[in-house]
């Protein structure tokens, strides 16, 4: 018997019971589809936060300080007052690939304005923040350097806060009374408005507000260390191009291990690439958990798939006798059952690949906070799942098509 014979052979024999054959594909279908969407939302999580990350700016190293030690316990990173303003300076006029270097104060503030008020997070930084940090205004400008210079009373706001201190409202020239730490409050006047970015893993991005970093030492608050000079949170450096990175990663370090006087860095350095690792092996083994946990809903319908054609060979005992009477060889017969599994399977998987690209659309289309509302159906996931169910369709197959294949022609006929 041919295989195209096989094939329809197969089809009639399923079409003579359709409702039992739609529930034998279902668990195919419904694996299929699981791996799919699972798989889709893994993989667009993972795009998106790639995104996020990219957003924070173009080769950009980020400088912290390092860890300190109190009673002999290990504190978080970024706890020891260890960077300052004057590192920042020395790394953009020595270090020959940094092309800008943008400092971080931050602190949490109360905003008063308009007769509103707003809880959000101030950072203190340079001129250069916005080319560094890849930000842009949409509304004004940010602030210069000759306004930092001269300590001016200005600031930048994010979209959440415009959206909550002047709704329906221009901001620009507007005066905004700043409180931090319980201290009386300072005015500053409003000369932009920056472009949205929406929230991500690193906090909303919309949700804050830019003052310059002198500013912020006189005017609001400031650490020093222990020989006077202006401590910071973070140094943004942005370096010429992606080939010189990690030499420049290896230059930072040494410039400010000499200016720290230690041998024993009390800082760390971290690039974009540093991130995007991280973020793509925790993503990458949370999308193969994600695909793993699907497919035991295929494995449960390769087990159903078992199930009915063993009803099937009980059913058509008389049937293969007949063959066999005639003329068909073992092989026919094996070849025959071998191919309906494979048809109920691939059917099954075809429809499971269309119900889930539909889901992983609609999922993409919902109004979901973050990286929940991405979902990024790639063509290695459809050709794996849809292999994936042919390879069980085969496999439970076998037991089935074996066991109508050894049937004797004698015994068959005479079942009942």
């Amino acid at each position: 018997m041919s295989l195209r014979e096989c094939i329809r052979v197969s089809l009639r024999a399923l079409g003579a019971n359709k409702l039992r054959a739609l529930l034998t594909m279902l668990g195919i279908i419904i694996g299929v589809a699981a791996v799919i969407a699972l798989m889709a939302m893994g993989r667009g999580a993972q795009a998106a936060i790639t995104q996020q990350i990219q957003s924070l700016g173009t080769n950009v190293l980020f400088v912290r300080p390092g860890a300190s030690t109190q009673s002999g316990v290990r504190q978080s990173s970024g706890s020891q007052q260890t960077l300052t303003l004057e590192d920042g300076t020395a790394l953009a006029e020595q270090v020959p690939a940094v092309k800008a270097v943008a400092p971080e104060l931050n602190g949490n503030v109360q905003l008063v304005a308009n007769g509103q008020n707003w809880s959000t997070r101030v950072i203190g930084t340079s001129a250069s923040y916005p080319e560094v940090r890849n930000a842009k205004t949409a509304r004004g400008q940010f602030f210069t350097r000759e306004q930092e210079d001269n300590r001016a009373s200005v600031i930048v706001l994010g979209q959440t806060v415009v959206t909550n201190l002047f709704p329906g409202q221009d901001p620009i020239g507007q005066s905004v009374r700043v409180s931090m730490g319980g201290r009386p409050g300072v005015m500053f006047r409003v000369i932009g408005v920056m472009e949205s970015k929406g929230g991500s893993g690193f906090g909303n991005q919309d949700d804050q507000a830019f003052v310059p970093v002198t500013s912020f030492a006189t005017r609001l608050s400031a650490t020093r260390t222990a020989h006077g000079q202006l401590s910071v949170g973070t140094l943004n450096v942005q370096v010429d191009d992606q080939a010189s990175v990690r030499d420049t990663m290896q230059q930072v370090s040494a410039l400010l291990r000499q200016r720290h006087k230690v041998t024993q860095d009390d800082f760390t350095v971290q690039s974009q690439e540093d991130f995007l690792q991280t973020i793509s092996q925790v993503s990458g083994t949370m999308t193969i958990f994600l695909g793993a946990i699907a497919g035991i809903s295929l494995i449960v319908g390769g087990i159903g798939i078992m199930n009915i054609m063993l009803v099937s060979v009980t059913e058509r005992t008389r049937e293969i006798g007949i063959r066999k009477a005639i003329g068909a060889r073992r092989r026919d017969i094996l070849l025959q059952f071998m191919v309906e599994a494979m048809v109920v399977s691939v059917l099954g998987g075809v429809i499971g690949i269309s119900v889930g690209v539909g889901v992983s659309r609609v999922v993409g289309r919902l109004p979901l906070p973050g990286m929940f509302g991405s979902a990024l159906v790639t063509p290695d996931a459809v050709v794996l799942a849809f292999t994936v169910s042919a390879a069980i369709g085969m496999f439970f197959g076998i037991y089935p098509a074996m066991r109508a294949s050894r049937l004797r022609p004698i015994e068959a006929l005479r079942y009942e």
